[in-house]
């Protein structure tokens, strides 16, 4: 916390008296995404998704959306042309951001509740007055599930509120509370043992028998601009770096965190500081235990090289200080793997390469690139040597894919070797509160995704994902390099580490989702999963889950590892 206090005292003394409009972000996992991904392909718009830092700015992006939607409607030359299906999701997208939106006739709703409730589509209660913007929007979403192999009663029952607002376009402010009861399949139930940890979640209580969890999902912000081009965002939440469904830099998958950010948006760059506050490992933090703290840092530089091609430069390092921030690392323009090594090299620091290309408006292109350690020396050989830690992405993504309108096809595949995100102290693994920072499988792995979403009608959506890994685990009591959260240091030997080394598993995970939205934020969703683990020593396992549920203003729970 000491990190956070000191930062805001040094905000407060470098604001100018004059603030610029400042603004919420679009939620991580929102339906907006998809759309956003369509439109910067297929217009060539690389203001859309600039870095490839989540979550999105709500202004930048109905700006954008608003040009590109006035363009189609006003058959300007160049426009897009954008599909009824587009245009729908468009109307939505500004629909759910009407604090900057140009107000339409079709956000309004025909028949108010109660007068002052749903008198717009998207929000149950809906402030607009000078100086001062607020929604108040109910979060609700039950699953009931069935899996093959369980006689358990399988559920996720979660609700909550959210609100946002601005004051005087100056400051902006979210908040997001939900309490959730789940007990999902019986994989994720032994992911919870082995870890304790419920992915995405902090701290949470046992619930009605074996495998039933109970916690809050608290998330909160505010934001404002000390300059035109510099934003500030304090906030209790999570952040997401790159184009793919993975992310090799830094992922959603882990509970929130304490964090504080600036984005410096200028010319052709795109330049992120992050500071995190970090809970290490912990034996599930309870009653009156105070649980420890480690810290995190982060730069992310992206440079618009041309109108279609992206390239930026990720440097992070986590550290721990017996919970006290190491004031190295507050200097937002210094490189931070020499900033370790001069106070002993002791933190664990990781850089990367991201690159994103929009070739012809028809396809976009992308990946990441990982290196935590690596010896010159060794790492054009062919020996397994252990401390060559890096990973790389590749993906592409394909909107209206074989002239299929409504049609997006995306592909990645990610490989990350033996030992990546590991250190050789627990409190500077690349982790949170027992889960991965990164990936959700760690390290030691070779994984292919693939992802079908198709829109048949305008209310209707199907999507097909595919996953399939090769992972080596520890095996007869030697690390072969896949738990980041097991020191280095107890490896057997130097050399022999290669990708799927160990306790072979090879994994297939299959879902098919359609959902149909009532109205607004309103869904009903129905889903087959399918998931078989083949492990070389341990044997196979093999389940099918049917799943169906309803949502409100809230993003399906899902676990595809």
């Amino acid at each position: 916390m000491q990190i956070i206090k000191s930062l805001c005292y040094f905000i407060i003394f470098l604001l100018p008296v004059a603030v610029f409009s400042q603004s919420t972000y679009i939620p991580l996992g929102s339906k907006d995404y998809n759309l956003i991904d369509r439109l910067e392909i297929l217009s060539g718009n690389p203001n859309l998704n600039f870095s490839g830092i989540k979550p999105l700015n709500r202004k930048r992006i109905v700006e954008e959306v608003e040009k590109i939607d006035s363009a189609y409607r006003n058959k300007q030359s160049g426009a897009i042309n954008l599909s009824a299906t587009d245009l729908f999701d468009i109307n939505s997208l500004l629909m759910n951001n009407g604090e900057w939106a140009q107000p339409r006739d079709e956000f309004k709703s025909k028949k108010s509740m109660l007068k002052n409730f749903y008198t717009s589509k998207a929000n149950f209660y809906e402030v607009n007055i000078k100086d001062f913007y607020m929604v108040i929007n109910p979060v609700v979403q039950y699953q009931q599930m069935f899996e093959s192999n369980s006689k358990q009663n399988l559920f996720y029952n979660s609700r909550g509120i959210s609100v946002r607002g601005l004051i005087a376009k100056r400051v902006a402010f979210d908040i997001y509370v939900t309490d959730n009861q789940e007990r999902f399949p019986l994989y994720v139930q032994q992911w919870v043992k082995e870890r304790t940890a419920v992915p995405g979640a902090r701290f949470y209580k046992n619930f009605k028998g074996a495998g039933g969890y109970d916690y809050f999902d608290n998330r909160a912000s505010i934001n404002f601009t000390a300059t035109k081009y510099i934003d500030i965002q304090l906030g209790y939440d999570r952040n997401f770096i790159g184009n793919g469904h993975r992310s090799l830099f830094l992922s959603n998958f882990a509970g929130n965190a304490l964090f504080l950010k600036f984005n410096t948006r200028i010319w052709k760059l795109n330049y992120e500081n992050l500071f995190m506050e970090l809970i290490p490992q912990n034996k599930r933090a309870g009653g009156n235990i105070l649980a420890s703290r480690k810290y995190y840092r982060m730069n992310h530089l992206s440079f618009n090289a041309t109108k279609w091609l992206n390239v930026g430069l990720f440097d992070a390092v986590t550290f721990g200080r017996r919970d006290h921030f190491d004031f190295q690392y507050i200097v937002p323009v210094m490189f931070l793997r020499p900033a370790e090594s001069d106070i002993g090299s002791a933190d664990n620091a990781i850089v990367g390469l991201d690159v994103k290309a929009n070739i012809k408006k028809t396809v976009q292109v992308y990946g990441q690139l990982i290196v935590d350690e690596f010896k010159v020396n060794e790492i054009f050989k062919s020996t397994g040597y252990w401390a060559n830690k890096f990973g790389y992405q590749i993906g592409v993504k394909y909107p209206n894919a074989f002239g299929i309108k409504n049609l997006d096809v995306q592909l990645e595949s990610n490989r990350v070797r033996p030992f990546t995100y590991s250190h050789f102290d627990s409190l500077t693994d690349y982790s949170h509160y027992n889960q991965p920072l990164a990936h959700p499988l760690g390290a030691n792995f070779q994984e292919y995704i693939a992802i079908l979403k198709y829109r048949p009608i305008k209310k209707v959506y199907v999507e097909a994902k595919a996953i399939y890994f090769k992972q080596g685990l520890d095996s007869l009591g030697q690390d072969y390099g896949s738990n980041i959260f097991t020191s280095y240091d107890e490896r057997g030997r130097n050399y022999g580490y290669f990708v799927g080394g160990g306790n072979t598993v090879k994994c297939l995970n299959v879902n098919i989702l359609a959902s149909y939205e009532l109205r607004e934020n309103l869904f009903i969703d129905a889903g087959l999963q399918h998931r078989s683990f083949d492990l070389k020593i341990g044997g196979n396992t093999s389940t099918t889950v049917i799943s169906m549920g309803i949502r409100l203003n809230s993003m399906r729970r899902v676990f595809d590892f």
